[in-house]
């Protein structure tokens, strides 16, 4: 470790690079589909897997429909508890965002001004994903993966390090 410190190298600066770098090497339309995916569309998605999981446990009853029915209730709420508690992590840590201290980065969104440190939109999809993954594991491994490509998507588009996400 004190090697990684002399060198001055920084793993999460370098993979931010890595992944940010794909943006310069892909089509155009397809950095505008990570921005749309990686700002809304995940996000969007994960609602919907949430109606489709509820709307799934319900028809099948059985003796765990109300316990998963519950949990799927409680899902944004969740979400919406792990964003508030951001705010004050974000405050305290006061990270800027990536692009305002490295140059070179292809940054496919603009107007973030605020901090980088912690990512709502990964925490919000996390937080939803393992929501559902108390209320049904073939849905939650689901939403889990989306939310890792929500983090993806984020690094990608250069608004966030990866260890934000």
């Amino acid at each position: 470790m004190a090697q990684l410190a002399e060198s001055g190298s920084n793993p999460d600066v370098d993979l931010l690079y890595d992944i940010n770098g794909l943006a310069g090497h892909t089509p155009h339309w397809f950095d505008r589909i990570v921005e749309f995916v990686g700002e809304w569309g995940l996000l969007l998605t994960m609602v919907l897997l949430v109606v489709w999981c509820w709307s799934t446990v319900r028809r099948r009853g059985g003796a765990d429909a109300a316990a998963s029915v519950a949990a799927l209730v409680w899902t944004p709420l969740a979400a919406g508890v792990a964003l508030l508690v951001n705010v004050p992590i974000r405050g305290f840590v006061e990270r800027p965002r990536p692009f305002v201290d490295h140059q070179g980065l292809d940054v496919l969104v603009s107007g973030k001004t605020d901090f980088s440190f912690v990512s709502d939109h990964a925490t919000i999809t996390l937080a939803m994903g393992v929501g559902l993954f108390v209320a049904n594991r073939r849905f939650g491994l689901a939403g889990i993966a989306l939310a890792l490509l929500e983090g993806f998507c984020r690094v990608f588009m250069g608004v966030h390090y990866p260890t934000d996400v």
